[in-house]
């Protein structure tokens, strides 16, 4: 498999579980915090993840990032409008990554490389879809089996 394919795979895959997660969440479970002073929650996590890729757009590929809205953590954003954020922001990274490969002019990755950069955005999405799962385990409001399980079936998703 070409690497370009197996980049885009790789990213694809991890927007999909983002994907997969956000939509299992209830709507109990989107509004849940274990913060006591008023830190994020789940919506929160999922806007961070998207407000972290705006910043790293506007720093590596500014372009790419032109359109697309940050989003008010604090402000509990629908499931509606963190959808919508997330796949622009998944459409612009991979934008970015592919760029970076073909060495494209103002499409910046981290020093140590494309893979570098791709882990990077890949682990912290992976830390933040952690922080939601036990948010909603402790809140009572887990994930069904199903999803659960399909966030670790890469070659399904």
């Amino acid at each position: 498999m070409p690497v370009t394919t197996e980049l885009t795979e790789a990213w694809d895959a991890n927007c999909r579980i983002n994907h997969l997660v956000l939509e299992a969440v209830g709507t109990e479970g989107w509004h849940c915090t274990l913060s006591k002073r008023g830190g994020r929650g789940v919506a929160g996590e999922f806007a961070h993840v998207h407000n972290l890729r705006l910043a790293h757009l506007e720093k590596r590929a500014k372009d790419l990032a032109e359109g697309i809205e940050k989003l008010d953590p604090g402000a509990q954003p629908s499931k509606v409008v963190v959808r919508k954020a997330l796949k622009a922001s998944d459409a612009a990274i991979r934008s970015m990554l592919l760029g970076i490969q073909a060495g494209e002019p103002k499409r910046r990755g981290f020093k140590r490389g494309l893979f570098t950069t791709l882990s990077y955005f890949v682990a912290h999405e992976a830390h933040h879809r952690g922080r939601v799962l036990l948010t909603l385990k402790v809140s009572g409001h887990t994930l069904d089996r199903t999803t659960a399980m399909q966030i670790w079936a890469w070659d399904q998703v």
